[in-house]
């Protein structure tokens, strides 16, 4: 199993950009789909985006479709999500998270949780 630790979040103004990061330990990280997440104060935890294992897959929510890219670097063990075109509303802590075989939007889908990286975007 993979433990995962996400790094970049930070204050940005609107329209800004971050690209946050998740490097997972362990040699089995080409067999984990990954995905991104964010939850808001008071709000449910929502899916981001979603990357396969090759890479060569990738889905995103229509909240931040053309705005954020998921990729995936598997010899360095590390997912990333680039942010553009930042706006208040994607303010939230986001979560990377792991799931064996194919990808999913539904956090309960997935097996292992990094900590989490606060994104807070002033307008």
């Amino acid at each position: 199993q993979v433990q995962l630790v996400e790094s970049g979040g930070g204050l940005v103004q609107a329209g800004g950009s971050l690209r946050l990061s998740c490097a997972a330990s362990g040699r089995t990280f080409s067999s984990y789909a990954m995905g991104w997440f964010r939850q808001a104060p008071g709000k449910e935890r929502e899916f981001v985006a979603a990357i396969s294992r090759t890479g060569g897959g990738t889905y995103y929510a229509d909240s931040v479709k053309g705005r954020f890219t998921i990729s995936r670097d598997n010899a360095r063990n590390t997912v990333y999500l680039q942010m553009n075109s930042l706006k208040p509303e994607d303010t939230a802590v986001y979560y990377c998270a792991a799931k064996i075989t194919v990808y999913s939007i539904r956090p309960n889908d997935y097996d292992t949780w990094g900590q989490g990286t606060q994104v807070t975007v002033s307008s």
